[in-house]
């Protein structure tokens, strides 16, 4: 796999959302292009949205990045 993103996307990615389907589909279609998950993914409660917004880092297949 090339250690270059396409279109000059970020090596790392924080990517955070509502913790529903259209996240989950967001992280599938980043592993589709070659981004591998880094780390466990977080959960946090937003009281003023009501609702639970999720965190995962994401990396380019790769690149070299250390824990």
């Amino acid at each position: 796999m090339s250690a270059t993103t396409p279109d000059g996307l970020p090596v790392y990615r924080l990517i955070t959302g509502k913790d529903d389907s259209a996240f989950c589909k967001r992280i599938s279609e980043l592993l589709a292009q070659g981004y591998q998950l880094h780390g466990s993914p977080t959960l946090t409660y937003d009281p003023q949205q009501q609702s639970v917004i999720a965190g995962q880092a994401v990396i380019w297949a790769g690149s070299k990045v250390s824990d």
